[in-house]
């Protein structure tokens, strides 16, 4: 891998990198198709060893990297047929990670509600459809639906204003709650500005909050919650160091590399597009329709 270095959520971009860099990368499979009428392209990154995970950084496991050019766009049409894409994408992870036919799935909400880059996981949530209390209190009756998933959601904020990691507000609501299946949303660090906001990754190795931006917290994975995890994220920053080393390479040339210690001061700045309050708002309501119709009936 160049000195410059990578800081990237994307399995598919730590692999580019890793290719680019002429490294040699065994255990590592991809599958790559295309929902054509959507116009998304799917890449599938396995992570088979040990040794492989060590190289790209990402643990053991699958990640599903969802691409669509104009994911960002006000198109409620294409946004419709994105959502059922990403619904396919979903259910195929939850289906090898399901043990009865009926489950209880907690969905956290990763993410600062105040902070619009940070929001997408709190704002999926505003539009999910929960059904633990209404099955709770009056049965699957009240759903109107023969398979009957108990449905419960957490907004557990940051730290800097709870006090508490969220690891172990996580774990505490599990104990209580018993959920069969965890799914996790939060917004992401991407590699290339091509893929900010364009970009869906849908992973079962569970989520490392905060990991992108370098703030790193406990993590939210099946080996420290006891009960599979599945991660939903979208790229909603670049880092800048990174940004203004792509532009020095294009500008000198490709042979040119440059080290990460070269920008120190832009290390701990993050860029986002001008419109994130907009295209937050758009794609967190195409995922949050995802999940519902991956869990109830119209999406069975």
């Amino acid at each position: 891998m160049n000195s410059f270095g990578i800081r990237t959520d994307l399995a598919l971009e730590a692999r580019e990198g890793m290719v680019r860099a002429g490294e040699k990368l065994h255990g590592v499979r991809t599958q790559e198709y295309e929902y054509e009428k959507a116009g998304v392209r799917v890449t599938k990154v396995f992570v088979e060893t040990k040794n492989a995970a060590n190289q790209l950084g990402k643990p053991i496991g699958c990640y599903v990297t969802m691409e669509a050019d104009s994911l960002g766009e006000p198109d409620e049409g294409y946004h419709r047929e994105i959502s059922e894409c990403f619904r396919k994408e979903l259910c195929q992870l939850v289906e090898e990670k399901k043990k009865k036919e009926e489950m209880a799935i907690l969905v956290i909400g990763l993410g600062n509600r105040d902070v619009t880059a940070d929001s997408l996981g709190p704002r999926i949530l505003d539009n999910l459809f929960v059904t633990r209390h209404m099955v709770k209190l009056y049965g699957a009756a009240a759903v109107g639906e023969r398979t009957v998933h108990l449905i419960s959601a957490l907004e557990p904020g940051v730290m800097a204003k709870t006090g508490m990691e969220t690891a172990e507000i996580v774990s505490g609501v599990i104990k209580e709650t018993k959920p069969d299946l965890l799914i996790v949303a939060d917004a992401l660090a991407a590699r290339s500005t091509k893929r900010l906001n364009r970009t869906i990754q849908i992973t079962d190795v569970g989520i490392q909050p905060g990991s992108g931006v370098g703030n790193h917290r406990n993590a939210l994975t099946q080996e420290s919650l006891g009960i599979p995890v599945i991660a939903i994220g979208v790229p909603t920053v670049v880092d800048a160091a990174t940004i203004v080393g792509d532009a020095l390479e294009r500008l000198l040339g490709t042979e040119k590399i440059f080290r990460r210690s070269s920008f120190a001061d832009l290390n701990n700045m993050y860029v986002t597009g001008k419109d994130v309050d907009e295209v937050v708002k758009r794609i967190s309501f195409t995922i949050s329709e995802g999940i519902n119709a991956a869990f109830h009936a119209e999406g069975e």
